[in-house]
């Protein structure tokens, strides 16, 4: 297997850190890198406690804009596959060495975790029925739209070939919670294989969520990145999400 480098998107995750990073096979992961967006916890003491490879924030630039510099990092360092996991213990972590395995072998070049296997189970972990009913009414509406067949579309847990970052500007993207969306959509656009694992979720206090007004804007995120991405394709005007680095 070549290299792996873990990376974990990081504000105000000191209460949690240490329970994900304990969840994580103890051999697995070359790299692992934490970004901290100008946390006001312990966040980067714990991290570096940890041995983790830490980068800094000077001011607060947004989901986005963490995962930017994630995943900037690890191509630097010299990665071949990149795993990125909320360091809020929101996701099992045990699941990377399967997902990355998924790549290695040629099945997928993107893997998400899916937090969706049932409604009971998916509820019984916490998730708030307001997020279960956008989570399966919005995932039904863009694997039909992009021809997949996934089964959660908003996991924050996800795996990605070296040749994946290499290849689509994931720097014109958002720097907040719309970044995901518009990065499938570039795979979408780009061909590579997405494929999904089922992965055990927790909901509880500590755990990063975003709040039904920002879930609206992420959901009008998604349909102007697939807005972009049809102008694009159809030529009738030019969007730099779209244009591939290689």
């Amino acid at each position: 297997m070549g290299s792996v480098a873990l990376v974990f998107p990081a504000y105000n995750a000191g209460s949690t850190l240490e329970s994900t990073v304990d969840e994580i096979p103890a051999n697995f992961g070359d790299l692992r890198i934490l970004v901290d967006d100008a946390s006001s916890d312990d966040t980067v003491k714990r991290a570096e406690h940890l041995g983790l490879h830490v980068v800094r924030h000077e001011s607060n630039r947004g989901y986005g804009g963490n995962q930017k510099t994630c995943y900037r990092t690890a191509l630097d360092l010299g990665a071949d596959f990149v795993v990125m996991i909320h360091p809020d213990n929101q996701y099992d972590a045990r699941i990377a060495p399967v997902m990355v395995e998924l790549i290695e072998i040629g099945v997928c070049d993107i893997v998400l975790g899916n937090r969706i296997r049932t409604r009971k189970e998916a509820l019984d972990g916490g998730m708030p029925r307001w997020k279960y009913f956008i989570n399966r009414s919005s995932t039904f509406a863009e694997n039909l739209v992009l021809g997949q067949s996934l089964g959660d579309f908003h996991s924050g847990f996800r795996a990605y070939s070296r040749r994946v970052l290499e290849s689509i500007a994931f720097e014109e993207n958002s720097e907040d919670f719309a970044f995901d969306q518009e990065f499938l959509m570039q795979a979408v656009d780009a061909g590579f294989k997405i494929g999904d694992v089922p992965v055990p979720v927790r909901y509880m206090k500590e755990a990063s969520s975003i709040s039904f007004r920002r879930s609206v804007r992420y959901g009008f995120g998604a349909v102007n990145a697939f807005t972009g991405m049809k102008l694009h394709q159809w030529g009738w005007r030019d969007d730099p999400r779209f244009d591939s680095r290689s």
